[in-house]
């Protein structure tokens, strides 16, 4: 064989020494996944996230996946000749509207990813907050110009019993969680799928919080300027958080109290494109981005920055 046919490999070989440290770094390591928006809604998409879970369960991390499902929500309300309301980037959810929810969430969507991930070996079970006490929840409201608005049965977690995580884990299974959970009060509650990764991670002492997105990352001055922040410190973040739109504002809220309360590293990521969580996770460069501890210290505990890179 000529060595000019063997050089046809060689990017592909790069690639894998690039992600050497990576994989080492991670390897053992938990990360939460936020999965939602396009990523959620394409086929394409769909089976790239799914080649990407099952790439780091066989690297050997611990991956926990959250999803949301506010399209397929929507969708059915739409059906039913129901209203979609958001205030504050939540959705307005009435007890009724709750129900559907419920439904969609656990019982369509929470399926749909745990089948995508199973298609490539018996790796994903599913469950929703309500199970072993996952999630609790209380009732919140909507920040709307400074000002607090009702938006019914909408929670925020206030409890987590990661236990049962911890049990999947173990057994190197992906669990896949829907957020809806039970309140204190006893009654159902539908949980801000970027909130309720937040929480898991903080509970899990995760490495990272990925949150995959329809954007690219956080702009710095929207619509002025399409330039994406590729890391900001969290004390910057809450300066910026009240200027945000109120899509980002869950997001990026999600991102600071991640690390607020003890995750090395969160991102915003583009999900719109392929394998966009595999870029982050195993290159140099890193993608999207990236919220960091404001004290240079904590930062150290990253796995990243035992790598000896920036991301």
């Amino acid at each position: 064989m000529s060595p000019a046919r063997n050089h046809v490999a060689l990017p592909k070989a790069a690639a894998l020494v690039e992600a050497l440290p990576w994989l080492k770094s991670f390897s053992g390591r938990t990360i939460v996944v936020k999965y939602g928006g396009n990523a959620m809604t394409s086929p394409e998409l769909q089976q790239a996230f799914a080649e990407d879970v099952v790439f780091l369960r066989y690297a050997g991390v611990r991956v926990v996946v959250v999803h949301g499902g506010g399209p397929q929500i929507t969708a059915h309300l739409d059906k039913l000749g129901l209203q979609s309301e958001f205030r504050g980037g939540l959705r307005v959810t009435t007890p009724e509207t709750m129900q559907v929810v419920r439904m969609v969430l656990v019982g369509q969507v929470n399926s749909d990813v745990v089948s995508l991930v199973n298609a490539h070996g018996p790796f994903a079970v599913g469950l929703s907050g309500e199970d072993a006490q996952l999630l609790t929840a209380e009732r919140r409201d909507a920040v709307v110009d400074g000002k607090p608005v009702d938006v019914g049965n909408v929670g925020e977690v206030v409890d987590v019993q990661p236990q049962i995580l911890h049990a999947l884990l173990d057994e190197a299974k992906v669990p896949v969680v829907a957020t809806v959970a039970r309140g204190l009060d006893g009654e159902l509650y539908n949980v801000n799928a970027d909130t309720a990764a937040a929480a898991l991670a903080v509970a899990l002492q995760a490495e990272k919080l990925v949150v995959l997105t329809d954007v690219e990352g956080l702009f710095a001055d929207w619509p002025a300027s399409d330039e994406v922040i590729s890391e900001i410190k969290a004390d910057e973040l809450a300066e910026l958080l009240p200027t945000l739109s109120s899509g980002m504002v869950p997001k990026m809220e999600a991102c600071l109290t991640a690390v607020q309360g003890g995750v090395p590293r969160a991102h915003v990521l583009d999900g719109r494109v392929a394998h966009s969580l595999l870029l982050e996770l195993f290159t140099d460069e890193g993608v999207g981005t990236m919220v960091v501890p404001s004290a240079p210290h904590d930062a150290a505990r990253s796995g990243n920055a035992a790598a000896g890179a920036p991301r």
